[in-house]
């Protein structure tokens, strides 16, 4: 799988979801970074689609996390931009989900990379003319192997 996008659409963010989903399995852990409106939501949104998750991805930012159940793997969505340190992060146990599903955390940086032996980092941004673009860093090797296979 290539390392660099550019997605010149939604449609384009939800497809790189979509591709990332042929490769997760239970257990990992997809942490999304980037600004306001890089594409986060849009990308899990493809992600869940992708696994026949049943009901619709919306953004968990006012319920902090969501489970999403119904698909080839159930997936949890989290979006940690309210929450200020891994304590808050411990409050949430998500580490209780996390071994069964896809755990999807927006705005995680620096506080939820400890609940998955290797995760994978998505850096978003949203250019000046509007595209966005996505670099996909691995942080482990099985996440190497697999976006390299």
């Amino acid at each position: 799988m290539r390392r660099e996008h550019e997605l010149p659409t939604p449609e384009d963010t939800r497809a790189l979801g979509a591709a990332l989903a042929a490769v997760v399995r239970p257990g990992d852990l997809v942490v999304l970074t980037g600004p306001l409106g890089a594409g986060k939501t849009a990308l899990t949104q493809g992600l869940g689609a992708a696994l026949g998750v049943a009901e619709p991805v919306t953004s968990p930012t006012f319920v902090i996390a969501r489970v999403h159940r119904g698909g080839r793997l159930p997936l949890v969505h989290v979006d940690a931009y309210r929450l200020g340190s891994v304590a808050d992060v411990d409050d949430l146990d998500l580490d209780a989900s996390t071994e069964e599903s896809v755990t999807v955390v927006e705005w995680g940086a620096g506080l939820v990379e400890r609940l998955a032996d290797e995760h994978l980092e998505v850096r978003l941004d949203r250019r000046d003319d509007d595209v966005r673009t996505a670099v996909l860093v691995p942080h482990g090797p099985g996440w190497e192997a697999r976006l390299d296979g």
